[in-house]
């Protein structure tokens, strides 16, 4: 594995540029955000980092584009599709292009990489810094040749005039040239001129991970490197009594025991030693154990029956003040439906890699999608100057949404700062991460709806429960797990919702069909029987879930076909059109009954603001034993223009099928004092050989906004399977998971 350049005074000489340096300082970077009221607004994230040299370096050294975004890579290609757009603006081959990511010390701060925010503002940023750096190095050509612009072409970095005369960016001696905001004056390239936009390129980062190569942060070794572990209480809220003293810092290779009011570690030379000091404090150590936890079955009940801390007016929009305020009411239906907490279950348990250097800087190797806030949050646990904690994203096997990265950056420095001018490696246990990570919040959602006499809807009344969705560290040392259990402990600070139209809790809660009277409420509740925080889409999965389910039953009710029904109130062009294309990839009009198999079918467009997907699934339900087996998925993608249509193909798939692995099986069990899911065993996830045929149409709109797409199926997959296990079998599941046994006590 390449060793990571460890400070900016070696990383510009490693480089060999012979034009202006470009990083900036990291306190420069938080600078950059205040910006005033009367400049024009810039595209994406360049409208907060608006210097060019924040995120563009013409190295004549090696003849490459270095570019720097504060977006990280978590498996979902952005690196790539980012890189893409840069080469086509600049007119440079895609291999020129050398991308430094997620390197607080060189990159601008883009906030946290979620939400399926980097293409809408990381990858238009880049297209309009690149675009206007093309203009710049165009303007001191046509100085240098004597050449009006408009006379000169480029190709790959290459500018010729009509008379012959060329020269090439790395040439172009640019010293301060770049050292400007962006104008938002230049407009990025025709499409006609795209050779990389549009295109399936292969993701750089792939074959090494195809071939087992080092790249992961958990396989980090550097010489001469200590291993740490941390022994975490029996349960949450358990606080560390006493250590018999039993010489365990006399054990084999062991550097250091630390601890630090209930937080304990070890430091050994090698990671078995480590790990066997820590399973002997374990052991040996005396907690005060707190039995304060809602069991498994009781959750649905405990969120219903505990007061919220607010009760939110998401959307109230009254059927007086429509044309139907005189159309009498049929018939209501109402229902409940509920979604457990669920785990990140990141394949690879988090780890982070720590060194405090002789000058005093603490630099964290980690996979954190929060590099900057997380570094805050670790400088202020530690009393440490933000600029001496620097945080370098290291691609992880880990996971969408808040798991451990953030602790195990916070374990690793806690350690590190106790052993100065070594570095600490810190993994958890597959145990640990399964019991300490912020889980994905259970939830509790109920509809009514009022019909007339042809079904149509006339009153959608929405209420949902939740606890939290979003504990990330954003600065704040409270949200660091270890941070509570200090001898000067850091308290939680008190979550909220996000509000439209990002929303958290209530993300999606609001239908996007056109009913008369829509009323959405949610309850948010921000007392936490267990730490949680995001999972891949927030509250979008249970609120679609919900949603299309209940579509579902209204359009059974009428004696409509589902996708009918839901055309009626599906008034966005874009939104009927992934519907009708899910719809006809699957073969829906000419699919035919078979006993034991149903189909069912979901849509939503992500946030109401992000990518436009529809799902359609055959399922078969075995009567005998409750198990469900998936036959095969379409699923239709829009999501605005299209970068790279391999890797919208592959979010689809991979959310399609992590959906159907949290519907199918997956549910965090816990009794009164503790978390019961701590393996594979008890908390299992989707197989290979459970994953289904899966085909992705893909609606390319050109020239439209960028629009996200990891976590646009998540939720259609899991209502289009209970969708069409209703059909299959005729029972309506409201219940998630649809576990073999809860499926047969219900049939």
């Amino acid at each position: 594995m390449q060793t990571l350049v460890t400070s900016r005074r070696q990383f510009l000489k490693s480089t060999g540029a012979l034009t202006l340096s470009f990083s900036i300082p990291l306190l420069d970077v938080h600078s950059q955000s205040a910006q005033a009221p009367e400049k024009v607004r810039l595209a994406g994230d360049l409208n907060t980092h608006r210097k060019l040299n924040a995120w563009l370096r013409i190295d004549s050294a090696t003849q490459s584009v270095e570019l720097r975004v504060g977006k990280v890579e978590l498996g979902q290609g952005i690196l790539t599709a980012v890189s893409q757009v840069c080469a086509d603006e600049l007119d440079v081959d895609f291999s020129r292009i050398k991308m430094i990511s997620g390197d607080t010390a060189l990159v601008p701060d883009e906030g946290v990489t979620a939400g399926s925010f980097s293409m809408p503002y990381c990858a238009t940023a880049v297209q309009a810094a690149a675009a206007e750096v093309r203009a710049i190095l165009l303007s001191l050509a046509s100085a240098k040749l004597g050449q009006a612009q408009d006379q000169l072409q480029v190709q790959d970095g290459l500018i010729r005039a009509n008379n012959g005369a060329q020269v090439r960016y790395w040439d172009l001696l640019i010293g301060e040239s770049l050292n400007q905001e962006a104008t938002g004056l230049v407009k990025p390239k025709p499409m006609s001129q795209h050779r990389y936009i549009g295109r399936s390129i292969p993701r750089p980062d792939l074959q090494a991970k195809i071939m087992g190569e080092a790249i992961f942060v958990q396989d980090l070794r550097p010489k001469g490197m200590l291993f740490g572990q941390v022994v975490r209480p029996p349960s949450h809220g358990a606080r560390l009594q006493s250590i018999p003293s039993n010489g365990i810092d006399k054990m084999p290779g062991v550097v250091k025991v630390v601890r630090n009011g209930s937080f304990l570690g070890v430091i050994a030379k090698r990671e078995a030693q480590a790990q066997a000091a820590a399973q002997a404090l374990q052991n040996i150590c005396q907690w005060q154990v707190p039995k304060n936890l809602p069991q498994t079955h009781e959750m649905s009940a405990w969120l219903l029956k505990t007061p919220p801390d607010k009760i939110i007016p998401t959307k109230k929009q009254a059927r007086a003040n429509s044309s139907s305020a005189n159309t009498p009411i049929a018939r209501e239906i109402e229902a409940q439906y509920y979604r457990p907490y669920h785990m990140h279950a990141s394949i690879g348990p988090s780890a982070a890699m720590a060194t405090l250097d002789k000058e005093g800087t603490l630099t964290i190797q980690t996979h954190s999608q929060s590099v900057f806030q997380t570094g805050e949050a670790i400088a202020k646990m530690l009393g440490l100057p933000l600029a001496k904690v620097r945080m370098q994203h290291v691609q992880g096997s880990g996971c969408y949404g808040h798991n451990m990265a953030d602790d195990a950056a916070a374990d690793a420095a806690l350690l590190a700062v106790q052993v100065p001018g070594q570095s600490v490696r810190l993994q958890y246990s597959r145990e640990q991460e399964h019991a300490w990570e912020p889980y994905g919040s259970a939830m509790v959602i109920k509809t009514k709806a009022s019909l007339d006499a042809q079904g149509n809807v006339l009153d959608w009344d929405y209420h949902l429960w939740s606890t939290p969705h979003g504990t990330r560290p954003s600065g704040d040392p409270g949200n660091l797990l270890s941070a509570a259990y200090l001898e000067k402990p850091f308290a939680m600070p008190k979550p909220v919702n996000g509000g439209g139209p990002n929303y958290a809790a209530d993300r999606n809660a609001i239908a996007l069909y056109d009913f008369p009277g829509h009323n959405v409420t949610t309850h948010f509740i921000t007392e936490m029987p267990l730490r949680v925080s995001s999972t891949r889409g927030l509250g979008a999965y249970a609120n679609i879930f919900a949603i299309e389910s209940f579509m579902d039953e209204l359009a059974h009710a009428s004696g409509a076909d589902p996708v009918d029904y839901r055309l009626r109130f599906l008034k966005d062009p874009r939104a009927r059109d992934a519907l009708v294309k899910a719809a006809e990839k699957f073969g829906w009009t000419q699919w035919q009954k078979t006993p034991g198999r149903g189909r069912g079918i979901a849509f939503a467009k992500y946030k109401n603001i992000a990518g436009y997907c529809a799902v359609a699934l055959e399922v078969e339900v075995n009567k005998q034993n409750g198990r469900i087996r998936v036959l095969r998925a379409v699923a239709s993608a829009d999501c605005g223009h299209m970068v790279n249509p391999d890797g919208v193909s592959n979010q689809i798939e991979g959310g399609l099928i992590q959906s159907l692995s949290w519907t199918l099986k997956e549910e965090v069990q816990m009794d009164e004092a503790r978390v019961l899911s701590r393996d594979w065993n008890s908390y299992p996830i989707l197989t290979f050989s459970e994953i289904p045929p899966i085909e992705v149409v893909l609606i390319d709109r050109p020239g439209q906004p960028f629009l996200g797409t990891g976590e646009a199926s998540q939720g259609p997959t899991g209502a289009a399977l209970a969708n069409a296990v209703f059909d299959a079998t005729g029972v309506r599941f409201r219940t998630l998971p649809l576990t073999p046994d809860r499926v047969l006590q219900s049939l």
